[in-house]
């Protein structure tokens, strides 16, 4: 099992994803990590259109993802996976998952929340979990597009306050 792409996208699955990040990584399948998508029968429809040509597409909880990876059930497939939030991807690389980089795609804007770049904000409360990916290894950058030039969020962290 390989996990090819990891992005942090408030908008899941949609155009750019299924497009451009999903086909450039070579993924075989996409798997969007988020509870309340994954509990909302329609929603979880609708995203499904989305689904990147010829690839599979998973749409499951926090929970359900960490089990499917600690049970290898992806073992032979090379697996892109987005979420609305950094948690999702600490608790699998603690549980051994390979992540080498991650990319911090649009993301809302928040009271009191770090400037990456235009499209990307950080919460405050975020912070810690960010720096904790970081110190694990795992390399995170920020792109809206992947023709973006990369913004370093290791660098970002560490030169600006909250609110700046």
């Amino acid at each position: 099992m390989a996990i090819v792409g990891a992005r942090i996208d408030n908008r899941l699955l949609h155009g750019i994803v299924a497009t451009s990040w999903a086909p450039d990584s070579n993924a075989t399948r996409v798997m969007v990590v988020d509870d309340g998508v994954a509990n909302d029968p329609q929603k979880k429809q609708a995203m499904k259109l989305g689904r990147p040509s010829g690839m599979a597409v998973s749409i499951i909880t926090k929970q359900k993802a960490l089990d499917n990876f600690k049970n290898h059930k992806y073992d032979r497939q090379k697996v892109f996976i987005v979420s609305q939030t950094p948690d999702v991807f600490l608790n699998l690389i603690e549980q051994g998952e390979k992540i080498s980089e991650l990319i911090l795609g649009g993301t809302l804007t928040f009271d009191d929340a770090i400037k990456v770049t235009n499209r990307a904000y950080i919460k405050s409360e975020q912070v810690d979990t960010y720096k904790e990916i970081i110190a694990k290894g795992c390399k995170i950058i920020s792109k809206y597009v992947p023709q973006d030039d990369s913004v370093d969020v290791a660098e970002v962290l560490g030169n600006k306050k909250a609110g700046a």
